[in-house]
């Protein structure tokens, strides 16, 4: 099979189940930034001990992602077809993710203020797969708003949460906002 097959040269991509839509619809867009978010998660996931806790979590989550692309990806008169928890974000992937939140909490003291990303490459990797997911949640708004069963925002966004979560869990130290000396400035050499 090749990779290339040239029915997108007319700017349109396939659904799930049949259909086409152009690529720059909300369904594509949306998925794009799912995509990027995957990848990011992958990029943290690059940086850890493979069978480590934060892997195991990580690769679940990627997992996941693929079944809400596959939601996103079907054409509301394809719905029916979907299968909770292979291809439609499910109520029990939702309540994984607030258990998982729980869980890690219970392992740190979480900061009460605003945190400066960047004290290391796993917790600063997370803060950009947050980022990107906060995107996604942004996006799907109006395209859940038309699925009325659809739980793709509310994973999105208890998603959000826990790599949130995660990256703090994954820094020795917070640097709080607070703690930036508000006078100084970052200086560049002439």
């Amino acid at each position: 099979m090749k990779i290339y097959t040239k029915k997108g040269d007319d700017g349109t991509t396939g659904l799930l189940y049949g259909g086409r839509v152009a690529k720059d619809s909300i369904r594509i867009e949306l998925n794009g930034a799912v995509d990027e978010a995957q990848a990011a998660l992958g990029m943290a996931r690059s940086h850890l001990e493979r069978g480590s806790q934060l892997d195991s979590i990580l690769v679940v989550l990627e997992r996941d992602l693929w079944v809400l692309m596959a939601e996103v990806a079907t054409s509301e008169s394809s719905r029916g077809k979907l299968k909770e928890g292979k291809s439609l974000v499910s109520l029990e992937m939702v309540s994984s993710l607030e258990e998982t939140i729980d869980n890690v909490q219970a392992l740190f003291e979480m900061p009460k203020e605003f945190v400066v990303p960047g004290e290391n490459k796993v917790s600063a990797s997370l803060d950009v797969a947050r980022t990107v997911i906060r995107r996604a949640e942004r996006l799907s708004v109006s395209l859940v708003a038309q699925m009325p069963d659809s739980r793709v925002g509310m994973y999105l966004n208890r998603l959000s949460d826990l790599v949130w979560t995660l990256a703090r869990w994954q820094e020795n130290h917070h640097l709080l906002a607070k703690e930036v000396d508000s006078g100084s400035s970052a200086k560049v050499a002439d």
